[in-house]
């Protein structure tokens, strides 16, 4: 909480080129409905595989590490964990899905971070939901194989009290909107980890908490672009940076603003990962055939070629009648009439023809 003082926050010298970065990180924002609405398939795909990347550089931040070969059942087929590291790739995985689909009913309080704890840890003998009942201590371990006290947290005792405060300030500011949401957010999960709430497990927590409040400000990227990964690939910088602002917090003596500085960098690299990833899938033209698909069916029973046309922005009219011909062969449009201003229809194919086909298929 020493960060949520509003003397603090006020002598925080926040640089001036701060502003273009968040200029251009609320343009990327408003481009995302735009693309949810051109892609959504692909898009699909970009969070299938986000949920799997963010649950294993979560974890494997913190030394956690499941066999390749059991990923894949343990994330998609949901198969039951066979030892405790699974158990807890499978907590966060959970949890990860819960946020992105209910964030908006998610609030910002104590109760809430336990349950986040408790629900990833919740299938291992590990304490879980509950504030730590012993002092705690991060330390290094040296390349000459010595272990140093890096850094002393808030004790047991004062947790409760620490964390309460916490969720209290940070509510109130949120609501007052005097300072940016999305600087106040890394703030609190600043304060987050240096309370270190938690006997084992703070990490994770914070960067579920990190892509909660992003949520909760319309910055999705973390959908369709793993943030926990970028933090492991760039996982030096994000100790230095946060060993040094750390250094002073129990005075309030920090500086926000080099941990400022990581994270938005760490946000438009994500974006702009997500917006060149969507730019490669367009280039190509069997990418391409997909986007037409993708756009059909968004489009009403009936439409016109015009209408598609519009919805695929960039794609030529012989590639979206190529399409529209192989869509009718299938047996998926139907044409209603000759020429320009001729509506094609989508032919409705009941679950009972979709199991004669499976079956013919099988």
């Amino acid at each position: 909480m020493k960060s949520f003082d509003r003397d603090f926050l006020e002598r925080q010298a926040i640089p001036i080129e701060f502003a273009g970065t968040l200029r251009l990180l609320g343009e990327y924002r408003g481009r995302q409905d735009l693309f949810a609405k051109q892609m959504p398939q692909v898009l699909n795909t970009l969070r299938q595989a986000a949920i799997i990347q963010s649950t294993e550089s979560s974890n494997r931040i913190e030394g956690i590490v499941v066999e390749k070969k059991r990923l894949k059942p343990l994330l998609e087929k949901d198969a039951p964990p066979e030892n405790r590291s699974e158990a807890e790739v499978i907590g966060y995985k959970n949890v990860l899905a819960w946020i992105h689909s209910a964030y908006d009913r998610i609030e910002i309080m104590p109760e809430t971070i336990l349950k986040i704890h408790r629900d990833m840890l919740g299938r291992t003998d590990l304490p879980a939901g509950i504030w730590k009942r012993r002092d705690n201590t991060i330390e290094e371990r040296l390349p000459d194989g010595r272990w140093i006290t890096r850094y002393v947290p808030v004790s047991a005792r004062e947790t409760p009290f620490y964390m309460s405060e916490l969720c209290t300030r940070f509510g109130r500011l949120w609501e007052e909107g005097r300072v940016d949401r999305l600087l106040l957010m890394y703030a609190f999960v600043l304060d987050f980890l240096c309370i270190h709430p938690f006997t084992d497990g703070n990490g994770r927590v914070s960067r579920l908490l990190t892509v909660l409040l992003l949520h909760k400000i319309g910055y999705d990227v973390s959908r369709y672009i793993s943030i926990e990964r970028l933090i492991e690939e760039s996982k030096e910088s994000y100790y230095d940076v946060l060993n040094r602002v750390s250094a002073q917090w129990h005075e309030a003596g920090h500086s926000l603003v080099p941990w400022w500085e990581y994270n938005l960098g760490l946000l438009l690299a994500a974006y702009r990962e997500f917006e060149n990833r969507l730019g490669s899938v367009r280039s190509s033209r069997g990418s391409k055939t997909a986007w037409i698909r993708e756009a059909v069916e968004q489009l009403p029973k009936e439409f016109e070629m015009r209408e598609l046309i519009r919805a695929c922005p960039g794609v030529s009219r012989p590639m979206i009648r190529t399409v529209l011909e192989a869509l009718r062969r299938e047996g998926k449009l139907k044409a209603l009439g000759t020429g320009r201003g001729a509506k094609w229809q989508k032919v409705i194919i009941s679950d009972k023809d979709d199991n004669k086909r499976d079956n013919k298929d099988g």
